[in-house]
C-alpha cells in the first residue's frame, strides 16, 4: 500500500470534500506521490460519470475573434520569477473550450492549487467581457521554453481541448496534434471525446530542461492516469505511461492517437482550385511494423469516409509525417506547412497484436483536422480492468533512418493519356537517400508492384537525379473498380532496405 493511501483513504471524497474550501475537485493542496493521479482516476473509474460544470454563461458564447482577445499576462506566468528553464501560462474557459480543466504545481512532494483569477487576463477588443470573478477553473495550460534562442520564451507546448495536446521541434510551427486516448473514431454510433479534468505539473529544475506533467483523464466510458516527460530539441520527446480504468467494455479504443490536416496534395489534386501547389499539415503514415519492414501511406482527402487497417504485432513505430520540407510545394507565406511538426510513436515494451489504424475524412477546408491514426488493440478493453501502456513521441522531422535506406520522396497521380478517353491513372513515385553523400549501385533496381484488383501495366524504373536516387512510374486501369489497394516493393541490387509504398485509389 502506498504512503498516499495510509495518508488518504479515499483520495476522491476527501477531493470532493474541499472544494468549498479549495474550490477544486482533484487539485487540492496537500502530499503528490507517483500514486496520486492513478489512485484519482481509480476511485473515479468506480463511480458513475459526473460531467463537468458548465462554463459560465458570459464566456459560452465568445467568437474565435473574441475568444482571442482574452490573453493571459506573461508577467504572472507560473515560475516567471525564478531561474528555471520553463515558465507557464493558463487558458481562460469559451469558445470551443467548454469544459473546465483544474492545475496544480509540484514541488517538494506537495501540490498547490493554482485558483483562476480574473487579473491573470487581459481583455482587448473585440471581446467585451467582464470575467467571472469566482475559481472557474481554466481551459487548458501552455509552457514556454528557449526551444530556438536564449532569452526568448517560445511556446513548446500546449494541453487544451478535451485530450488534445500539441508540442515542437526546434524552429517548427503548431500543425498537428495528439490526444490522450481515442474512442470510437470513425464509428458511426459516434465518437467519444474523454476529457484531461486536471494537470498537476512539476516544478521543472534549474539546470535540466526535463518538465513533467501529471493529467487526468475522464469520460463516460474510462477514466485514467497520465505522466508526460518532456525533453525539448531538435525534435522534442515526450515519455507518455498512461494507466487506464475503463467503466465499460470498450471495443473502439485507440491508443496514442494522432489527428492531422490533409487538404491536398500532388497526389490528390483532383477538383482543386488553389494557388498552391500542397495544403496539409501531414502528407504520409509511416509504420515500421514488427517485422521491421517500413511501410509509406500516402495521404488523401476522399470523396468518402476511409478507415484503413493495418494488421500488427509488436510494432516498432507509426506516425503521421510532414515529410515534404520544401517552401516552394506549398508556396504559402502564412501557414508556412514545411516547417509543421511530425510525430512519430515509438511503442514501449511490446504492445501485441492490434492494428495501426487511419481514418480519412473528407473536407473542403484547411481548417479542419480530418486525418487520425492510432494503435487499436486486437482485444478489448474490459470494465474493471487495469491497462498500463507506454509509447514515446517524437515531435520534428521523423524517425532517425538507417545508412543508405530509400524513402519515397513523393507521390504524384493523374491521368495516363491525353489523348484517349481513358480511366487508366498514371503513378510517379520518387525515392530519395535521406543521408546526403550514398552511393547507389550501377544497376537499376526492379520494382515490383501489385494491386488488389485493376491492371497494372507500363513499369518503368529510373535514376532520377534531383533526388539522387529512383523514380517508379506505372499505369492503373481501374475499370469499373471504386477501391484499390496498390502496394510497390523496389528490389535493390547491392540489398539496400527500401520503404515499401502502400496505397488506397478511389474514384
Amino acid at each position: 500500500m502506498s504512503l498516499e493511501r495510509l495518508l488518504f483513504p479515499g483520495l476522491l471524497a476527501v477531493a470532493m470534500a474541499s472544494v468549498s474550501h479549495a474550490e477544486a475537485q482533484f487539485t487540492v493542496d496537500g502530499p503528490f506521490t507517483a500514486d496520486t493521479v492513478e489512485n484519482l482516476a481509480r476511485e473515479l473509474a468506480a463511480k458513475p460519470y459526473s460531467a463537468p460544470a458548465p462554463v459560465p454563461e458570459s464566456l459560452d458564447k465568445l467568437t474565435y475573434d473574441q475568444y482571442r482577445a482574452i490573453r493571459y499576462r506573461p508577467e504572472r506566468a507560473i515560475w516567471a520569477d525564478q531561474p528555471l528553464p520553463y515558465r507557464m501560462q493558463m487558458f481562460v474557459s469559451g469558445f470551443y473550450y467548454k469544459e473546465p480543466v483544474e492545475i496544480a504545481t509540484v514541488a517538494d512532494g506537495r501540490a498547490k492549487h493554482v485558483r483562476y483569477a480574473p487579473d491573470l487576463f487581459s481583455v482587448e477588443p473585440p471581446a467585451q467581457v467582464s470575467l467571472p470573478a469566482e475559481d472557474i477553473g481554466f481551459s487548458g495550460l501552455r509552457l514556454h521554453n528557449q526551444l530556438n534562442r536564449s532569452g526568448v520564451w517560445d511556446e513548446l507546448l500546449v494541453f487544451q481541448g478535451a485530450s488534445y495536446f500539441r508540442a515542437l521541434g526546434r524552429n517548427q510551427v503548431y500543425g498537428m496534434s495528439a490526444r490522450g486516448l481515442a474512442i470510437g473514431t470513425g464509428s458511426p454510433a459516434g465518437e467519444e471525446f474523454p476529457l484531461f479534468r486536471a494537470f498537476w505539473v512539476e516544478r521543472p529544475r534549474a539546470q535540466t530542461d526535463l518538465i513533467k506533467v501529471h493529467a487526468l483523464l475522464d469520460s463516460p466510458s474510462v477514466a485514467g492516469a497520465y505522466t508526460f516527460i518532456v525533453r525539448p530539441g531538435d525534435n522534442t520527446v515526450m515519455d507518455v505511461q498512461a494507466t487506464l480504468f475503463p467503466r465499460v467494455k470498450i471495443t473502439e479504443v485507440g491508443l496514442a492517437p494522432g489527428t492531422s490536416m490533409y487538404f491536398f496534395g500532388a497526389n490528390d489534386r483532383i477538383g482543386v482550385d488553389d494557388f498552391r501547389p500542397s495544403v496539409h499539415d501531414s502528407d504520409g503514415l509511416l509504420m515500421i511494423n514488427g517485422r521491421g519492414e517500413r511501410l509509406w501511406r500516402p495521404l488523401a482527402n476522399p470523396q468518402n469516409l476511409q478507415i484503413s487497417a493495418f494488421m500488427d504485432e509488436s510494432p516498432w513505430g507509426f506516425g503521421l509525417m510532414q515529410r515534404n520540407r520544401h517552401y516552394h510545394n506549398y508556396q504559402d507565406l502564412e501557414a508556412h506547412y514545411e516547417r509543421r511538426p511530425s510525430l512519430w510513436v515509438e511503442p514501449q515494451g511490446d504492445w501485441g497484436s492490434g492494428s495501426v489504424v487511419l481514418v480519412e475524412i473528407p473536407t473542403q477546408s484547411e481548417i479542419h483536422d480530418n486525418i487520425v491514426a492510432f494503435w487499436r488493440p486486437s482485444e478489448p478493453l474490459a470494465a474493471g480492468q487495469t491497462y498500463r501502456f507506454a509509447y514515446r513521441l517524437n515531435w520534428g522531422t521523423g524517425p532517425q533512418t538507417r545508412p543508405g535506406e530509400l524513402h519515397v520522396a513523393a507521390t504524384r497521380v493523374g491521368r495516363a493519356s491525353i489523348s484517349e478517353p481513358t480511366p487508366r491513372r498514371l503513378f510517379v513515385i520518387d525515392y530519395e537517400v535521406p543521408i546526403e553523400g550514398t552511393a547507389l549501385p550501377d544497376e537499376l533496381p526492379t520494382a515490383q508492384v501489385s494491386a488488389s484488383v485493376g491492371t497494372i501495366s507500363n513499369v518503368v524504373v529510373r535514376r532520377n537525379p534531383q533526388t539522387h536516387a529512383y523514380r517508379v512510374s506505372f499505369e492503373l486501369d481501374p475499370a469499373s473498380e471504386k477501391l484499390i489497394e496498390l502496394r510497390v516493393d523496389l528490389n535493390v541490387a547491392d540489398g539496400r532496405p527500401a520503404e515499401s509504398w502502400v496505397y488506397r485509389w478511389t474514384p
